[in-house]
């Protein structure tokens, strides 16, 4: 794309004062504005509400930090003036997780970044800060940033401002920067909304199977154990020399570290596959951390650190099969705390674990009234992945202009 061209951190002004950058002039060329580094907050400092601070974990959100914030009050932020951002900043940790990248969102006048974080500010007159975002989160972006990692002691870039200001950024027209951004932004939003509507509607099974089952519990159900209703398969390890990352095989899963929402991610597969879940099986992990819990949604070979259930009178029955096992989890993840070495949950412990069991009847009315809701989470959920499978493919082609945006799009 002729029009396309690389601009060097290191060739723009590098100011931090948040004020003249956002005063912008028409003719004012700077870009970007790094820096400053966040500030070492003591817990003594923090409050019920008022100013939030963003740490390493309120970025562990697909695009805007979010999660719960600790706060600061407003004479606190004052003093840390220096380390204040406002929405439409990105911010980057340079020590710890190395490569996380949020926007700063709206919710609040104003935010201190913690002493892992730094921040940037763009001059909308010439940068997107979405397109930027985008291009952060970048396989190119993340190599960009994670190049210039130490790994001496905790993980952190060496020389932070000097470092990143070395980065190129790919800068087309202005916009095509906005539409590139809003294509994936679209694609993020409807991710998003799937992603809250499947909470809800799980939310909801879990509050209908709490009242069927728990408030509502009869007399006459009887006591046993988890082996009495369900059948379930400990995970073995396949070979090391069988794993690779190509998809030959089948997908293979070995805990919480491959688990999403509802249904893992295809991240290993195994030529050798030792022991199988079915598709739809509930998967939970038993090794630490114990109790994370997922479902299958295709054949696929269980590790060692994951066990598969299903129901034993009818395997068609995974609505009611999920929500039992997530009934249990405050029995299974006490196991966390046993082992010599990490948390672990046998066969014999689950076994060993007492259950109600209701009659068919109910079991049979509560897997038909809430199945269609529990398969809604199903399709929004392959709806997910294929959403974010497109956005993943997208983005690097938006961002080296491989895919060019139509012009009437953008006029």
């Amino acid at each position: 794309m002729s029009e396309w061209k690389e601009t060097d951190f290191g060739k723009i002004p590098n100011r931090w004062d948040l004020k003249k950058i956002i005063d912008i002039k028409s003719e004012d060329k700077r870009a970007i504005a790094m820096g400053p580094f966040g500030s070492n907050i003591k817990a003594e400092n923090f409050v019920e509400k008022g100013v939030p601070v963003i740490r390493g974990t309120n970025l562990n959100y697909p695009k805007y930090v979010d999660g719960d914030f600790v706060y600061l009050t407003e004479s606190k932020a004052d003093e840390l003036a220096g380390s204040n951002c406002k929405a439409g900043d990105l911010v980057f940790t340079h020590r710890g997780t190395i490569g996380q990248v949020g926007l700063v969102p709206d919710k609040y006048p104003r935010y201190v970044i913690s002493q892992s974080g730094m921040k940037l500010t763009v001059n909308p007159l010439l940068i997107n800060n979405e397109f930027l975002f985008y291009f952060f989160k970048s396989e190119y972006g993340q190599y960009q940033i994670l190049k210039y990692e130490s790994q001496v002691g905790v993980p952190s870039i060496s020389n932070p401002l000097t470092s990143l200001k070395e980065i190129e950024v790919p800068c087309p027209p202005l916009s095509e920067q906005t539409s590139i951004a809003s294509i994936l932004s679209s694609l993020d939003h409807k991710i998003d909304l799937l992603h809250r509507q499947n909470a809800t509607l799980e939310k909801i099974a879990e509050t209908l199977f709490r009242k069927w089952f728990v408030e509502d519990v009869k007399e006459e159900w009887e006591m046993g154990k988890l082996g009495d209703e369900f059948d379930f398969t400990m995970g073995a390890s396949p070979p090391g020399e069988s794993y690779n990352e190509e998809g030959i095989g089948i997908p293979m899963y070995q805990g919480n570290a491959d688990f999403g929402f509802r249904f893992p991610v295809n991240r290993v597969f195994t030529t050798d596959p030792k022991r199988f879940a079915e598709k739809y099986d509930t998967l939970i992990s038993v090794r630490a951390p114990v109790g994370e819990q997922n479902m299958a949604n295709e054949r696929c070979c269980i590790g060692r650190g994951v066990a598969a259930f299903r129901f034993k009178k009818d395997n068609s029955f995974y609505t009611y099969t999920y929500y039992k096992m997530k009934s249990l989890m405050d029995d299974i993840k006490q196991f966390n705390e046993t082992g010599t070495v990490f948390g672990s949950i046998s066969k014999t412990d689950f076994e060993a674990l007492d259950i109600v069991i209701p009659d068919n009847g109910t079991i049979e009315m509560f897997q038909d009234n809430v199945r269609d809701i529990d398969n809604k989470i199903l399709l929004n959920s392959e709806q997910i992945y294929t959403l974010t499978s497109l956005r993943d493919i997208l983005l690097p082609k938006l961002m080296n202009g491989e895919v060019q945006i139509n012009r009437h799009y953008i006029d």
